[in-house]
Protein backbone atom coordinates (compact mmCIF):
# COMPACT_ATOMS: atom_id res chain seq x y z
CA UNK A 1 0.00 0.00 0.00
CA UNK A 2 1.57 3.47 -1.35
CA UNK A 3 1.64 6.51 1.20
CA UNK A 4 1.18 10.05 0.84
CA UNK A 5 2.09 12.76 2.77
CA UNK A 6 -0.22 16.01 1.91
CA UNK A 7 1.33 19.27 3.34
CA UNK A 8 -1.12 22.07 4.55
CA UNK A 9 -4.06 22.41 6.86
CA UNK A 10 -6.98 23.40 4.85
CA UNK A 11 -10.48 22.00 3.24
CA UNK A 12 -8.49 21.67 -0.33
CA UNK A 13 -6.23 18.99 1.64
CA UNK A 14 -9.30 17.67 3.62
CA UNK A 15 -10.57 17.47 -0.33
CA UNK A 16 -7.23 15.93 -1.37
CA UNK A 17 -6.83 13.52 1.38
CA UNK A 18 -10.67 12.50 0.36
CA UNK A 19 -9.91 11.75 -3.19
CA UNK A 20 -6.83 9.68 -2.20
CA UNK A 21 -8.62 7.74 0.11
CA UNK A 22 -11.47 6.75 -2.73
CA UNK A 23 -9.06 5.84 -5.39
CA UNK A 24 -8.46 2.00 -5.77
CA UNK A 25 -4.41 2.54 -4.49
CA UNK A 26 -6.33 3.49 -1.11
CA UNK A 27 -2.73 4.99 0.10
CA UNK A 28 -1.60 5.73 3.53
CA UNK A 29 -2.09 9.00 4.51
CA UNK A 30 -0.50 11.28 6.19
CA UNK A 31 -1.25 15.47 6.66
CA UNK A 32 0.62 18.18 7.92
CA UNK A 33 -0.42 19.93 9.64
CA UNK A 34 -3.63 19.06 8.90
CA UNK A 35 -7.24 20.31 10.69
CA UNK A 36 -9.53 18.33 12.87
CA UNK A 37 -11.19 16.75 10.29
CA UNK A 38 -8.19 14.69 9.51
CA UNK A 39 -9.11 11.45 11.59
CA UNK A 40 -8.40 7.88 11.66
CA UNK A 41 -7.51 6.46 9.61
CA UNK A 42 -5.50 9.05 8.68
CA UNK A 43 -2.65 10.22 10.72
CA UNK A 44 -1.62 13.92 11.22
CA UNK A 45 2.07 15.69 11.82
CA UNK A 46 3.05 18.86 13.43
CA UNK A 47 5.52 20.21 10.90
CA UNK A 48 5.13 23.38 9.53
CA UNK A 49 8.11 24.52 7.71
CA UNK A 50 10.14 23.38 4.69
CA UNK A 51 12.90 21.33 6.74
CA UNK A 52 10.15 20.01 9.11
CA UNK A 53 8.01 18.55 5.74
CA UNK A 54 11.49 17.12 3.75
CA UNK A 55 12.52 15.53 7.38
CA UNK A 56 9.02 13.77 7.73
CA UNK A 57 8.46 12.35 4.13
CA UNK A 58 12.27 10.77 4.46
CA UNK A 59 11.74 9.28 8.11
CA UNK A 60 8.02 8.31 7.02
CA UNK A 61 9.20 6.87 3.41
CA UNK A 62 6.24 8.26 1.62
CA UNK A 63 6.16 7.86 -2.10
CA UNK A 64 4.52 10.36 -2.71
CA UNK A 65 4.35 14.12 -1.54
CA UNK A 66 1.36 16.63 -2.62
CA UNK A 67 1.73 20.08 -1.47
CA UNK A 68 -1.55 21.98 -1.41
CA UNK A 69 -0.44 25.37 -0.41
CA UNK A 70 1.38 28.31 -2.44
CA UNK A 71 3.54 29.55 0.07
CA UNK A 72 6.10 25.85 0.43
CA UNK A 73 6.74 25.57 -3.10
CA UNK A 74 7.57 29.41 -3.76
CA UNK A 75 10.16 28.69 -0.25
CA UNK A 76 11.29 25.76 -2.43
CA UNK A 77 9.82 22.59 -0.88
CA UNK A 78 9.40 20.66 -3.89
CA UNK A 79 13.40 21.40 -4.66
CA UNK A 80 14.29 20.16 -1.87
CA UNK A 81 11.97 16.98 -1.97
CA UNK A 82 13.80 16.31 -5.85
CA UNK A 83 16.75 16.78 -4.13
CA UNK A 84 16.42 13.65 -1.69
CA UNK A 85 14.44 11.57 -4.73
CA UNK A 86 11.22 11.94 -3.22
CA UNK A 87 8.55 12.25 -5.67
CA UNK A 88 6.32 14.97 -5.51
CA UNK A 89 3.45 16.86 -7.35
CA UNK A 90 4.02 20.60 -6.69
CA UNK A 91 6.13 22.72 -9.10
CA UNK A 92 10.13 23.76 -8.30
CA UNK A 93 10.96 27.46 -6.93
CA UNK A 94 11.77 28.93 -10.05
CA UNK A 95 8.50 27.65 -11.64
CA UNK A 96 6.03 28.57 -8.73
CA UNK A 97 6.90 32.08 -9.14
CA UNK A 98 4.67 32.12 -11.44
CA UNK A 99 2.20 32.57 -8.16
CA UNK A 100 5.00 34.00 -5.80
CA UNK A 101 5.26 37.24 -8.13
CA UNK A 102 2.30 38.73 -10.19
CA UNK A 103 5.26 40.81 -12.08
CA UNK A 104 6.78 37.59 -12.92
CA UNK A 105 3.49 36.81 -14.23
CA UNK A 106 2.66 39.29 -16.19
CA UNK A 107 6.32 39.17 -18.32
CA UNK A 108 5.62 35.49 -19.18
CA UNK A 109 1.98 35.86 -20.56
CA UNK A 110 3.42 39.14 -22.42
CA UNK A 111 6.50 36.83 -23.70
CA UNK A 112 4.51 34.04 -24.21
CA UNK A 113 1.27 35.67 -25.72
CA UNK A 114 -1.48 35.07 -23.33
CA UNK A 115 -4.35 37.15 -23.64
CA UNK A 116 -4.83 39.02 -20.39
CA UNK A 117 -5.47 42.93 -19.01
CA UNK A 118 -3.14 45.76 -19.82
CA UNK A 119 -0.71 46.11 -17.21
CA UNK A 120 1.87 47.94 -15.23
CA UNK A 121 4.57 46.73 -12.34
CA UNK A 122 5.38 49.96 -9.61
CA UNK A 123 7.23 50.63 -6.93
CA UNK A 124 6.63 54.23 -6.10
CA UNK A 125 2.88 55.65 -5.68
CA UNK A 126 2.97 58.56 -8.30
CA UNK A 127 4.00 56.27 -10.78
CA UNK A 128 1.25 53.54 -10.54
CA UNK A 129 -1.33 55.93 -9.66
CA UNK A 130 -0.51 58.05 -12.69
CA UNK A 131 -0.92 54.86 -15.11
CA UNK A 132 -4.56 53.92 -12.80
CA UNK A 133 -5.60 56.83 -13.94
CA UNK A 134 -5.23 55.73 -17.46
CA UNK A 135 -7.55 52.80 -17.36
CA UNK A 136 -11.17 53.26 -17.58
CA UNK A 137 -11.24 50.69 -14.37
CA UNK A 138 -8.13 49.32 -12.27
CA UNK A 139 -7.37 46.13 -9.95
CA UNK A 140 -4.01 46.90 -7.74
CA UNK A 141 -2.12 43.76 -6.74
CA UNK A 142 0.39 43.28 -4.13
CA UNK A 143 3.44 41.47 -6.00
CA UNK A 144 3.61 38.85 -3.52
CA UNK A 145 2.18 36.36 -1.46
CA UNK A 146 -0.62 37.40 0.64
CA UNK A 147 -2.79 35.40 1.40
CA UNK A 148 -4.99 36.18 -0.45
CA UNK A 149 -5.57 39.74 0.76
CA UNK A 150 -3.39 41.88 -1.65
CA UNK A 151 -5.83 42.55 -4.40
CA UNK A 152 -8.54 45.61 -4.91
CA UNK A 153 -10.71 45.13 -7.47
CA UNK A 154 -11.65 48.83 -7.54
CA UNK A 155 -15.23 50.36 -8.01
CA UNK A 156 -13.67 53.81 -8.86
CA UNK A 157 -10.45 55.93 -9.10
CA UNK A 158 -10.32 57.19 -5.50
CA UNK A 159 -10.33 53.23 -4.12
CA UNK A 160 -7.78 51.96 -6.79
CA UNK A 161 -5.50 54.80 -5.41
CA UNK A 162 -6.56 54.25 -1.79
CA UNK A 163 -5.10 50.98 -2.94
CA UNK A 164 -1.97 51.73 -4.63
CA UNK A 165 -0.93 53.79 -1.67
CA UNK A 166 -1.83 51.30 1.48
CA UNK A 167 0.01 48.47 -0.67
CA UNK A 168 3.43 50.37 -1.14
CA UNK A 169 2.86 52.24 2.38
CA UNK A 170 3.15 48.73 3.75
CA UNK A 171 -0.62 47.31 4.25
CA UNK A 172 0.98 43.86 3.19
CA UNK A 173 4.25 44.20 4.26
CA UNK A 174 7.31 42.82 1.83
CA UNK A 175 5.11 41.49 -0.38
CA UNK A 176 3.23 44.76 -1.33
CA UNK A 177 6.87 46.77 -1.74
CA UNK A 178 5.54 46.06 -5.57
CA UNK A 179 2.46 46.96 -6.88
CA UNK A 180 0.68 45.52 -10.64
CA UNK A 181 -1.66 48.10 -11.64
CA UNK A 182 -3.75 46.43 -14.52
CA UNK A 183 -7.55 47.41 -16.70
CA UNK A 184 -10.05 45.53 -14.77
CA UNK A 185 -11.80 43.15 -17.16
CA UNK A 186 -15.55 43.01 -17.61
CA UNK A 187 -17.11 39.52 -17.72
CA UNK A 188 -17.59 36.02 -15.82
CA UNK A 189 -14.96 34.47 -13.98
CA UNK A 190 -13.70 30.78 -14.86
CA UNK A 191 -11.02 29.00 -12.59
CA UNK A 192 -9.49 26.37 -15.28
CA UNK A 193 -6.52 23.90 -13.59
CA UNK A 194 -4.23 21.59 -15.30
CA UNK A 195 -2.08 19.08 -14.66
CA UNK A 196 1.21 18.95 -16.61
CA UNK A 197 4.44 17.10 -15.93
CA UNK A 198 6.36 19.69 -18.13
CA UNK A 199 5.35 18.08 -21.26
CA UNK A 200 1.97 16.45 -21.70
CA UNK A 201 -0.99 19.13 -20.25
CA UNK A 202 -4.41 17.28 -18.90
CA UNK A 203 -7.07 19.88 -18.26
CA UNK A 204 -9.38 19.19 -15.18
CA UNK A 205 -13.23 19.84 -14.71
CA UNK A 206 -13.64 23.58 -14.67
CA UNK A 207 -15.27 25.30 -11.66
CA UNK A 208 -16.25 28.85 -10.99
CA UNK A 209 -15.40 30.59 -7.78
CA UNK A 210 -17.26 33.41 -5.84
CA UNK A 211 -14.71 35.63 -4.31
CA UNK A 212 -16.92 38.51 -2.69
CA UNK A 213 -17.95 37.43 0.81
CA UNK A 214 -21.53 38.76 0.36
CA UNK A 215 -24.35 37.73 -1.91
CA UNK A 216 -24.61 38.72 -5.57
CA UNK A 217 -20.94 39.13 -5.39
CA UNK A 218 -21.26 42.35 -2.86
CA UNK A 219 -18.48 43.10 -0.24
CA UNK A 220 -14.67 42.58 0.02
CA UNK A 221 -12.52 39.64 -1.89
CA UNK A 222 -12.40 36.41 0.10
CA UNK A 223 -10.01 33.61 -0.46
CA UNK A 224 -13.50 32.19 -1.84
CA UNK A 225 -16.90 31.54 -0.64
CA UNK A 226 -18.06 28.61 -2.70
CA UNK A 227 -17.56 27.06 -6.05
CA UNK A 228 -19.41 24.99 -8.22
CA UNK A 229 -18.25 22.46 -10.73
CA UNK A 230 -18.48 22.13 -14.18
CA UNK A 231 -20.53 25.79 -15.64
CA UNK A 232 -22.42 26.12 -18.38
CA UNK A 233 -19.92 28.78 -20.04
CA UNK A 234 -17.12 26.04 -20.33
CA UNK A 235 -17.95 23.59 -23.31
CA UNK A 236 -15.13 21.56 -25.08
CA UNK A 237 -14.25 24.32 -27.40
CA UNK A 238 -14.18 26.89 -24.92
CA UNK A 239 -11.79 24.52 -22.98
CA UNK A 240 -9.72 23.62 -26.05
CA UNK A 241 -9.02 27.44 -26.46
CA UNK A 242 -8.09 27.97 -23.08
CA UNK A 243 -5.49 25.24 -23.42
CA UNK A 244 -4.21 26.00 -26.58
CA UNK A 245 -3.60 30.22 -25.54
CA UNK A 246 -3.74 30.11 -21.50
CA UNK A 247 -1.99 26.98 -20.47
CA UNK A 248 0.22 25.18 -22.97
CA UNK A 249 2.02 28.55 -24.25
CA UNK A 250 2.85 29.27 -20.31
CA UNK A 251 4.28 25.42 -19.76
CA UNK A 252 6.31 26.01 -23.31
CA UNK A 253 7.57 29.51 -21.91
CA UNK A 254 8.30 28.74 -18.78
CA UNK A 255 10.20 25.45 -20.42
CA UNK A 256 12.24 28.21 -22.73
CA UNK A 257 13.57 29.45 -19.29
CA UNK A 258 14.49 26.57 -18.01
CA UNK A 259 11.84 26.68 -15.14
CA UNK A 260 10.19 23.55 -16.67
CA UNK A 261 7.21 23.06 -14.80
CA UNK A 262 5.39 19.92 -13.22
CA UNK A 263 2.60 19.53 -10.86
CA UNK A 264 -0.97 21.63 -10.80
CA UNK A 265 -1.24 24.71 -13.39
CA UNK A 266 -4.45 26.82 -12.32
CA UNK A 267 -5.90 29.59 -14.50
CA UNK A 268 -7.90 32.36 -13.08
CA UNK A 269 -9.69 33.81 -15.93
CA UNK A 270 -12.38 36.07 -17.15
CA UNK A 271 -14.77 35.47 -20.32
CA UNK A 272 -14.52 38.87 -21.94
CA UNK A 273 -16.64 39.54 -25.31
CA UNK A 274 -13.07 39.60 -26.62
CA UNK A 275 -12.58 36.12 -25.21
CA UNK A 276 -10.76 34.57 -22.60
CA UNK A 277 -8.38 36.58 -20.55
CA UNK A 278 -5.88 35.50 -17.58
CA UNK A 279 -6.47 37.39 -14.37
CA UNK A 280 -3.99 35.11 -12.39
CA UNK A 281 -2.13 32.21 -12.65
CA UNK A 282 -1.42 29.34 -9.36
CA UNK A 283 0.76 26.75 -9.39
CA UNK A 284 -1.29 24.63 -7.25
CA UNK A 285 -5.30 23.66 -6.47
CA UNK A 286 -7.53 26.41 -5.83
CA UNK A 287 -9.36 26.43 -2.57
CA UNK A 288 -12.36 26.15 -2.71
CA UNK A 289 -12.36 24.91 -6.27
CA UNK A 290 -10.88 21.64 -4.95
CA UNK A 291 -13.75 21.19 -3.26
CA UNK A 292 -15.85 21.15 -5.82
CA UNK A 293 -13.72 19.19 -8.41
CA UNK A 294 -12.03 16.74 -6.44
CA UNK A 295 -15.26 15.25 -5.22
CA UNK A 296 -16.07 14.46 -9.25
CA UNK A 297 -12.87 13.02 -10.54
CA UNK A 298 -13.22 8.70 -11.24
CA UNK A 299 -9.36 8.79 -11.85
CA UNK A 300 -7.56 7.47 -9.29
CA UNK A 301 -5.79 10.50 -7.97
CA UNK A 302 -2.79 8.31 -6.98
CA UNK A 303 -1.67 6.83 -9.75
CA UNK A 304 -2.40 9.95 -11.75
CA UNK A 305 -0.42 12.22 -9.56
CA UNK A 306 2.46 9.94 -9.11
CA UNK A 307 2.22 10.01 -13.06
CA UNK A 308 2.71 13.95 -13.01
CA UNK A 309 5.61 13.32 -10.54
CA UNK A 310 6.89 10.52 -12.60
CA UNK A 311 6.95 12.72 -16.05
CA UNK A 312 4.34 10.40 -17.75
CA UNK A 313 1.24 12.18 -17.33
CA UNK A 314 -1.38 10.39 -20.06
CA UNK A 315 -4.29 13.09 -20.44
CA UNK A 316 -6.52 10.23 -21.51
CA UNK A 317 -6.06 8.63 -18.06
CA UNK A 318 -8.19 12.29 -16.12
CA UNK A 319 -12.25 11.10 -15.87
CA UNK A 320 -14.76 12.54 -14.23
CA UNK A 321 -18.07 12.15 -12.74
CA UNK A 322 -20.69 13.76 -15.08
CA UNK A 323 -22.52 14.72 -11.89
CA UNK A 324 -22.93 18.58 -10.83
CA UNK A 325 -21.04 19.59 -7.73
CA UNK A 326 -21.75 22.96 -5.73
CA UNK A 327 -19.12 23.79 -2.19
CA UNK A 328 -20.65 26.37 0.07
CA UNK A 329 -18.03 27.73 2.54
CA UNK A 330 -19.08 28.56 6.06
CA UNK A 331 -17.15 31.40 7.46
CA UNK A 332 -16.33 32.73 11.02
CA UNK A 333 -17.69 36.00 12.61
CA UNK A 334 -15.35 39.16 11.19
CA UNK A 335 -14.26 36.86 8.13
CA UNK A 336 -12.64 37.97 6.19
CA UNK A 337 -10.94 41.03 8.53
CA UNK A 338 -10.38 39.77 11.64
CA UNK A 339 -12.21 35.98 12.46
CA UNK A 340 -13.02 35.27 15.65
CA UNK A 341 -11.91 31.54 16.62
CA UNK A 342 -12.69 28.97 19.35
CA UNK A 343 -16.59 28.91 18.93
CA UNK A 344 -17.86 24.91 19.15
CA UNK A 345 -19.26 23.46 16.08
CA UNK A 346 -22.48 21.81 15.78
CA UNK A 347 -23.99 18.82 13.65
CA UNK A 348 -21.31 18.14 11.31
CA UNK A 349 -21.75 14.75 12.06
CA UNK A 350 -24.89 14.87 10.92
CA UNK A 351 -24.20 16.99 7.77
CA UNK A 352 -21.60 14.44 6.60
CA UNK A 353 -23.43 11.79 7.06
CA UNK A 354 -25.31 12.60 3.90
CA UNK A 355 -25.38 10.29 1.32
CA UNK A 356 -24.74 12.99 -1.08
CA UNK A 357 -22.90 15.61 0.91
CA UNK A 358 -18.90 15.75 1.57
CA UNK A 359 -18.00 17.79 4.70
CA UNK A 360 -14.18 19.36 4.09
CA UNK A 361 -12.58 20.69 7.02
CA UNK A 362 -10.26 23.98 6.89
CA UNK A 363 -10.26 26.26 9.71
CA UNK A 364 -11.31 23.56 12.26
CA UNK A 365 -9.42 22.66 15.82
CA UNK A 366 -9.89 19.89 18.19
CA UNK A 367 -10.47 21.65 21.88
CA UNK A 368 -10.75 18.71 24.58
CA UNK A 369 -13.25 16.50 22.59
CA UNK A 370 -15.13 18.99 20.70
CA UNK A 371 -14.31 20.62 17.27
CA UNK A 372 -13.93 24.73 17.10
CA UNK A 373 -13.82 27.66 14.89
CA UNK A 374 -9.81 28.45 14.30
CA UNK A 375 -9.88 30.17 11.36
CA UNK A 376 -11.73 32.49 8.60
CA UNK A 377 -12.78 29.88 5.91
CA UNK A 378 -14.19 27.30 8.38
CA UNK A 379 -15.66 24.57 6.55
CA UNK A 380 -16.51 23.88 3.09
CA UNK A 381 -19.88 21.91 2.49
CA UNK A 382 -20.16 20.06 -0.86
CA UNK A 383 -22.88 18.51 -2.76
CA UNK A 384 -23.85 16.24 -5.33
CA UNK A 385 -25.92 15.63 -7.61
CA UNK A 386 -27.24 15.07 -11.53
CA UNK A 387 -27.62 18.68 -12.35
CA UNK A 388 -26.19 21.62 -10.28
CA UNK A 389 -29.82 22.49 -8.65
CA UNK A 390 -29.69 18.97 -7.38
CA UNK A 391 -26.29 19.20 -6.21
CA UNK A 392 -27.31 23.06 -4.90
CA UNK A 393 -30.15 21.24 -3.15
CA UNK A 394 -27.66 19.15 -1.13
CA UNK A 395 -25.28 21.31 -0.18
CA UNK A 396 -27.79 23.62 1.34
CA UNK A 397 -29.63 21.06 2.91
CA UNK A 398 -26.53 19.80 4.34
CA UNK A 399 -24.90 23.42 5.86
CA UNK A 400 -28.95 23.80 7.42
CA UNK A 401 -27.56 20.95 9.89
CA UNK A 402 -24.28 23.12 10.69
CA UNK A 403 -24.36 25.77 13.36
CA UNK A 404 -21.77 27.44 15.83
CA UNK A 405 -22.08 31.65 16.69
CA UNK A 406 -21.99 34.12 14.09
CA UNK A 407 -21.63 31.90 11.10
CA UNK A 408 -22.04 32.96 8.04
CA UNK A 409 -21.82 31.90 4.59
CA UNK A 410 -23.02 32.67 0.83
CA UNK A 411 -26.80 31.35 -0.02
CA UNK A 412 -26.04 32.44 -3.85
CA UNK A 413 -23.49 30.04 -4.86
CA UNK A 414 -24.05 28.85 -8.36
CA UNK A 415 -26.45 32.10 -8.88
CA UNK A 416 -24.78 32.75 -12.56
CA UNK A 417 -25.88 28.87 -13.80
CA UNK A 418 -28.98 28.59 -11.82
CA UNK A 419 -30.47 31.56 -12.87
CA UNK A 420 -33.64 30.78 -15.17
CA UNK A 421 -32.03 32.28 -18.32
CA UNK A 422 -29.25 30.02 -17.81
CA UNK A 423 -31.30 26.90 -17.82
Amino acid sequence: MPKVLIVGGGGREHALADALHRGPQAPQILVSPGNAGIVAPWRRAPASDVDGWVDLAKAEDVDLVVVGPEAPLVAGLADRLRAERVPVLGPSAAAAELEGSKTFAKEIMTAAGVPTARWGSFTDVETATAFARSLPMAVVKADGLAAGKGVVVADDRQQAEAAIAASLDGAYGEAGRRVVVEERLIGEELSVMALTDGQAVAVLAPSQDHKRVGEGDQGPNTGGMGAYSPTPRATASLLAEIEATCLRPVVDELGRRGRAFSGVLYAGLMLTDDGPKVLEYNVRFGDPEAQAILPRMQSDAYTLFRAVADGRLDPSTVAFDPRAALTVVLAAEGYPSRPRTGDPIQGLAEAAGRPNVRVFHAGTALDESRVVTAGGRVVAVTGLGPRLRDAATEAYDAVSLVSWPGMHYRRDIGHRALEPAAG
